[in-house]
């Protein structure tokens, strides 16, 4: 899969912009504040549907317009895909896959796969057990669409359980019969979610550690560890012995919808233990374990998306990273940075096929 071009129109920052991609390396370089990461995020959008920023749909309009529209042209194998996303102001967003309009936004994820390595790659390690899994379920729903069906339609379920529990409380009213309408659905959703985010876990661990071990040339165990209730109970066992807690509470407290995942050194969390250096060489580990896993399952080698790059690693690492990703095919490479020469330098040693945009 390979972005030709890309065109925006007032979106975030840009009121219009267009770009022919090398195949290969795409840079785009500019002083701070003039939207470069916007252009990621675009790229992000053509993905996924939205921003890796998580911002709304409508606050990605610019400011004083009423819509705005991100359109590539996509090679897919032998032709070429239109692919076009437009939001109103006053409608729902559309995507359209060469004029055809989608009727569910999870029917594109998987299309265009992509992996975004960025400063905000700290969160997952600092942020709570949130961020964590919607990192998770964003890795396996490129991957696998019943699993993104799932996770919807589990989603769903919790979400009308948990209105009923706040029914009951706010009417100081009870009906166990009631409740358990939802117990069947969610245990089915939710162990097919489980099963599937633990051979996920599984199979990316060592993945893992193989990079750690190209990009620090240190000497240090890192395992992602799947955290669930789900390892020593069934969902049933789960949703009954919690049934008094969860009418004080007004909400679900046992389920996939609170799984984490646990980072460790050395058999130690790495946010306890590892050095900031260490913490970046294990974070771009993990998003290139989650390429490899991604282009095992799919085929299909996703773009890589390369934040501010240079703030996590030194030149020297970032050089090796690009090569490393280049002679694994990992994909097109799309990159910010703020200093051109900078730039050029690490992609002149790099020998491949490249385009440098300057943005003001």
């Amino acid at each position: 899969m390979t972005i030709n071009k890309l065109s925006l129109i007032n979106f975030k920052s840009h009121s219009e912009q267009s770009f022919d991609f090398s195949p290969q390396i795409n840079c785009f370089v500019g002083n701070n504040g003039v939207g470069k990461t916007n252009i990621l995020d675009a790229l992000h959008y053509l993905s996924v549907g939205k921003s890796f920023l998580g911002n709304s749909d409508l606050n990605n309009i610019k400011t004083d317009e009423d819509f705005f529209t991100i359109e590539s042209e996509i090679q897919n194998e032998e032709k070429e895909d239109i692919i076009r996303i437009l939001q109103p102001k006053e409608s729902k967003k559309l995507i359209k896959k060469n004029d055809k309009a989608y009727d569910r936004l999870a029917d594109h994820i998987g299309y265009l796969p992509s992996v975004m390595i960025s400063p905000y790659d700290s969160n997952l390690i600092s942020d709570s057990g949130e961020s964590r899994r919607k990192f998770l379920d964003a890795m396996i729903s490129q991957t696998d669409s019943a699993y993104l069906f799932d996770l919807i339609q589990y989603q769903k379920t919790i979400q009308q359980r948990n209105a009923l529990l706040k029914y009951f409380a706010k009417n100081r009213t009870f009906d166990k019969d009631s409740l358990e309408i939802y117990d069947d659905p969610i245990s089915n959703f939710g162990t097919r979610i489980f099963e599937k985010r633990k051979e996920f876990v599984e199979k990316l661990n060592p993945i893992v550690q193989h990079y750690y071990d190209i990009i620090s040339g240190g000497k240090e165990k890192v395992s992602v560890l799947y955290e669930s209730h789900l390892s020593n109970n069934t969902f049933s066992e789960l949703l009954s012995s919690s049934i008094d807690k969860d009418r004080v509470l007004t909400y679900t407290s046992k389920g996939t919808h609170k799984d984490d995942l646990l980072f460790e050194m050395n058999g130690n969390s790495i946010k306890k233990i590892g050095s900031q250096g260490q913490q970046k060489s294990f974070l771009v580990s993990l998003k290139l374990a989650q390429i490899n896993r991604i282009k095992e399952l799919t085929g299909k080698s996703p773009i890589l998306l390369l934040d501010d790059i240079f703030d996590k690693l030194d030149d020297t690492r970032v050089s090796q990273l690009i090569e490393l990703v280049n002679k694994e095919n990992f994909g097109q490479i799309f990159i910010t940075d703020t200093h051109k020469d900078r730039t050029e330098n690490v992609v002149r040693r790099i020998h491949e096929e490249s385009k440098i945009f300057e943005i003001s």
